[in-house]
């Protein structure tokens, strides 16, 4: 779209955020001499935000090769965005003296003047012929079984020991590399065959930038080791596929990170208890709020230069395997874990992996076909990446979660509990992605582990918002199938009585008797 066009919107969307605002206060005749100078300061710094969240989401540009989905997804986003920003401030500010219809009523009628406005354009440019959009059957091309195709092209490989004992990599790793570095030593030799590592085919460096490593050829090297915390790599997933680049398949990558447990500890001892916790809150501020920020995002990492940046162990392994590896070792040494990653195959190619506030998940929706759910973030950035390894490594408990998953953070934990990272998947039920009562839209590793012939049923519906896990409340995974089993021969009979029954009885599950799915 042109430049003025864009300008032209922007300066409509700022002027209804204004109107809007004073037709409110003129709704509070009695007062409107208090309201105004009240209120003008809060609107302001309401306004600004407002804009920069459009201006990210690149509101504005409205294209001709766009769905009307795609014109309306960027308003949802910037409505949802601000009033949890909103509601968050004025809770932690005690400014609950506000009032409600001022505050809400101008957040929801500008998002109503806008999908208004941008409805009228898309319909104005659909009659003219100026839109140019994708065929439904381009974009829903993919199926389940392409999907499982992609996610399961593993390639497993390991080195067999060298005839000629002298070209191991062993002797030179033990005592020449890692001679003062005896645990770091025990621990590789425990997880890979150092006397299958050909001595030119490893390499040892203490190196934070990709420039050491990018000249290597190709599929050259068996193992690598980097001594240098990847704390300090300005760009962690570009470092790691150029690793990924230079193994064979069957390759390790050996390295370590300060994760933000090991740095609490350091904190923890260094400090006396209060000015522990004031240095814990501002770095928790400026080490994990800002960098997910998109504006801010570039003035931390202009600042830091990307240098003891906070990384969990769940984004840690979860960057792995988004960039091919296996995580087939992990072990504490002093204050870094140190993991070993095996290159099971090329890096994955989806160019925005979520790591902000407002992510969406890949699930599996009505014919088998990939759908988008979108959620606030709970886990630790990448964390989706994790679930195959999850599963190895913890059992599900009661519920159908996994045991101890050390992916989801603490105020994950509240969100959950308050359904507060469920909302956005209101912008599925616009959509149509899903609908009022169904089952779950489960990820691709969750949904084969159901059977087959439940594999198939579930497949004949959309996913729901609301799902029969809640009035039934089953404990075990098996419980779950045949709960979801029982609803779904239900509904293939009945569908709108099926759906109101379990509506009303999830809800009073919810209400009366606590029902969480935690």
């Amino acid at each position: 779209m042109k430049q003025k066009n864009k300008i032209f919107i922007f300066i409509f969307d700022a002027i209804i955020i204004i109107l809007t605002f004073l037709f409110f206060i003129w709704l509070k005749p009695a007062s409107r001499r208090v309201y105004l100078p009240q209120y003008w300061l809060p609107f302001t710094g309401f306004f600004i935000l407002w804009i920069i969240l459009s201006l990210v989401l690149d509101k504005y540009n409205l294209k001709n090769n766009q769905s009307l989905t795609q014109y309306i997804l960027p308003i949802f986003k910037t409505t949802i965005i601000s009033l949890v920003i909103v509601l968050l401030l004025i809770f932690i500010l005690d400014l609950l003296h506000f009032s409600r219809l001022i505050v809400l009523g101008t957040i929801l009628l500008v998002t109503f003047f806008e999908l208004f406005f941008v409805t009228i354009i898309y319909l104005h440019r659909k009659v003219k012929g100026e839109l140019d959009i994708p065929s439904k059957f381009t974009k829903h091309a993919t199926t389940i079984n392409d999907y499982n195709a992609e996610e399961h092209n593993e390639i497993q490989y390991s080195f067999p020991d060298l005839e000629n004992k002298n070209d191991s990599a062993r002797e030179s790793i033990k005592n020449r590399y890692l001679k003062d570095l005896g645990s770091l030593y025990q621990f590789v030799e425990l997880n890979v065959n150092l006397s299958g590592i050909h001595k030119d085919k490893s390499l040892v460096l203490n190196t934070l930038t990709r420039y050491n490593i990018e000249n290597i050829d190709p599929e050259s090297q068996q193992l690598f080791i980097n001594l240098h915390k990847i704390n300090d790599i300005r760009r962690i997933n570009r470092f790691f596929i150029q690793v990924n680049n230079n193994l064979h398949f069957g390759g390790y990558f050996v390295g370590s990170v300060e994760t933000i447990k090991e740095k609490h500890k350091r904190y923890q001892s260094k400090y006396p208890f209060l000015i522990f916790k004031v240095i814990h809150c501002i770095n928790f501020m400026f080490t994990r709020v800002l960098p997910k920020i998109p504006v801010l995002k570039e003035i931390y990492f202009a600042i830091t230069k990307g240098n003891n940046r906070s990384l969990s162990k769940a984004e840690t392994f979860g960057r792995l395997s988004f960039c091919g590896f296996n995580i087939i070792g992990h072990t504490e040494i002093g204050i870094q874990l140190y993991f070993i990653g095996q290159k099971y195959k090329k890096p994955k190619e989806d160019l925005t992996p979520s790591y902000g506030p407002l992510i969406k998940l890949k699930r599996i929706g009505q014919e088998g076909r990939l759908i988008y759910i979108y959620k606030f973030r709970t886990m630790h950035p990448y964390s989706e990446y994790l679930q195959d390894y999850i599963h190895k490594q913890n059992e599900l408990q009661t519920g159908g979660k996994f045991k101890n998953d050390f992916r989801i953070t603490g105020w994950g934990k509240v969100f959950r509990a308050c359904w507060i990272d469920e909302l956005p998947q209101l912008i599925n039920l616009v959509r149509g992605d899903i609908c009022l009562v169904g089952v779950r839209a489960l990820s691709d590793h969750y949904f084969n582990l159901y059977p087959d012939d439940m594999k198939a049923l579930r497949t004949k519906f959309k996913p729901g918002l609301i799902p029969p896990f809640y009035a039934d409340m089953p404990k075990e995974f098996d419980e779950i199938v045949e709960s979801e089993r029982k609803y779904l021969e239900k509904k293939m009979k009945f569908p709108i009585k099926t759906d109101c029954h379990y509506f009303f009885k999830a809800w009073c599950n919810i209400i009366f008797k606590g029902a969480r799915s935690k």
